[in-house]
């Protein structure tokens, strides 16, 4: 959730689009999804591409499991095709169904933690069939024709949830169809990260006869509106200068484009960013928020990693002009910075704030230039005639945002942060702002319905063999059972609670072949977490043929 937050062709820029406030158009017109979570990369295993590797399947399932709810009228009587991918090489008869849940985005992406992560380690340790399975409404798992806001009236995680429950009941596995491999029989284990990782938390929950266990890792399990509190962590382990730094310019900017009857002050703010043809202001807050935003593409894995978040700090936080030719603009910024409060702070932010213009120059343009689009064109948020666009090929960007918009919320502002903080984003990043896509793609003008998320348990969301694994840095912690506000835990065997230490966003999911661990990789406390992964699955396991002969002897 994301829930966050983009893959937009300069690898200074964020990776993952939930990470900002709010998705450029520009990007989601190249195909970008705006899920909470997003790998950038996808490593191949022996240069074959996973997709070849892995072969994709389907199940055919209904399109409506509630017929009895009115929200979904008129009710379908129809199916789908839910793609799913498998593993079964490490299987033994006995083992059992590892489920990694997609989430928000198509499963292909996810095919690399069959080769190696946690998906694969627990197959391996298990003797057990590993699954990526795809969400409905994502991928090539499309139930309606085209995504018009009626059509879209079956995306709720109420219905995926009954397409997972289904797809355990119902499974064929190719060339073990002999084998009796429903949860009827075998044991189902449910893995998710971030949206999946609420997802496998509901599931169990709800599904409790289908799914044996499940591993919620960074799940959002508490839908919030305004989620302001997601820039907190960043705010509280992020290098300090770099988020002082972030703290006095963003204010700096608010505070000439909050001030009334200064026009010319704005026109010269964005010019000196190279960003004058932005027409919006909003929108030009919303892009100079790409750097501070992309604190959680941080990974321990190398080439999982996005270094935007440590290149645009390297940039604020530096003491000398890094970009020669923005030296010629220090009269200029110190007009603005006078007119914004900080005259008597020259000395301290001059420096800082040309580098921050270098950096916008160095990564903002590009994306738009190769879209052959103009800076408004590419990074406004106020485009009706885009949001209008409903079709599968053009509007697969659809899904999420009808999510959050409808129940999840999630929406990251500068305006909610207490008035006596400064922000890290622009209090321009109103509410009002982030749901221009709400009102414009769905016509949803009211807030999310998040009691259809929450009434699953929120923060308090416990069942036995339901793990919840999360990341002490991670900024989606304010929504899992790890927040601040929640109820503290104690860490057991039925009902395991873990906090990986300096992890961002499910650090435990990816992993690494055998030749590439190093040392310090993975680091001791993801390992340490995913080797009591393994062992707390192998006893839920104990627990299944326990009551499996027990089950028997009763007949």
């Amino acid at each position: 959730m994301a829930l966050f937050l983009a893959t937009i062709l300069v690898s200074l820029l964020p990776q993952t689009l939930a990470d900002l406030p709010v998705v450029p158009l520009g990007a989601l017109r190249k195909g970008g999804i705006p899920e909470i979570a997003r790998w950038n990369t996808v490593v191949k295993r022996d240069e074959v591409e996973p997709e070849i590797l892995y072969p994709a399947y389907n199940l055919s399932v209904p399109i409506d499991h509630f017929h009895n709810e009115s929200m979904y009228e008129p009710h379908s009587n129809g199916t789908f095709n839910l793609r799913y991918f498998f593993d079964a090489q490490y299987y033994k008869e006995g083992g059992p169904v590892i489920v990694l849940e997609s989430g928000e985005t198509s499963a292909v992406g996810r095919l690399p933690f069959l080769q190696k992560g946690i998906l694969h380690r627990l197959a391996k340790a298990t003797h057990g069939i590993g699954v990526v399975l795809e969400h409905r409404y994502y991928g090539t798992s499309f139930p309606t024709p085209n995504l018009s806001t009626e059509n879209l009236r079956f995306l709720t995680t109420e219905q995926a949830l009954a397409d997972t429950a289904y797809f355990a009941q119902h499974v064929k596995y190719e060339k073990l169809e002999h084998k009796k491999l429903n949860a009827k029989d075998t044991p189902y284990i449910a893995y998710g990260g971030s949206y999946a990782g609420a997802f496998v938390a509901f599931l169990r929950v709800l599904y409790p006869d289908i799914y044996f266990g499940a591993i919620s890792s960074s799940g959002v399990t508490k839908a919030i509106y305004d989620f302001w509190a997601y820039y907190e962590p960043v705010r509280q382990h992020g290098p300090p200068q770099c988020i002082k730094n972030t703290e006095l310019l963003t204010n700096v900017v608010d505070n000439i484009l909050r001030q009334r009857n200064h026009a010319n002050l704005t026109v010269e703010l964005k010019a000196v960013f190279g960003l004058k043809d932005i027409q919006y202001d909003d929108d030009f807050a919303n892009t100079l928020s790409f750097g501070i935003g992309s604190w959680q593409g941080r990974n321990w894995d190398p080439a999982v990693n996005d270094p935007t978040f440590s290149q645009y700090c390297g940039n604020i936080s530096s003491n000398s002009t890094l970009y020669p030719t923005t030296t010629s603009l220090t009269p200029t910024v110190h007009k603005l910075l006078g007119a914004a409060g900080y005259g008597n702070q020259l000395s301290a932010l001059t420096v800082p704030m040309l580098n921050y213009i270098g950096y916008i120059n160095a990564t903002i343009p590009g994306p738009a230039a190769a879209s052959r689009e103009t800076l408004n064109q590419y990074y406004s948020n106020h485009n009706a005639t885009f949001y209008a666009l409903d079709s599968i090929e053009q509007g697969s960007w659809r899904s999420w945002p009808y999510q959050y918009c409808s129940q999840w919320g999630y929406l990251q502002t500068g305006s909610g942060v207490p008035a006596n903080e400064l922000p890290l984003i622009s209090r321009l990043l109103t509410l009002e702002y982030e749901t221009i896509i709400c009102r414009e793609a769905f016509n949803i003008t009211q807030p999310p319905d998040t009691e259809a998320i929450n009434k699953y348990g929120g923060y308090d969301i416990a069942y036995d063999r339901l793990a919840f694994i999360d990341g002490e840095v991670d900024p989606w912690r304010g929504a899992t059972p790890h927040a601040p506000a929640a109820k503290a835990r104690t860490n057991t065997t039925q009902q395991p609670f873990i906090l990986i230490a300096l992890a961002v966003h499910h650090w435990d999911e990816n992993g690494l072949f055998p030749n590439e661990t190093t040392a310090d990789l993975p680091p001791a406390p993801v390992a340490e977490t995913q080797a009591q992964e393994v062992q707390f699955v192998q006893a839920w396991l104990r627990e299944w043929e326990v009551e499996k002969r027990r089950r028997k002897g009763s007949k």
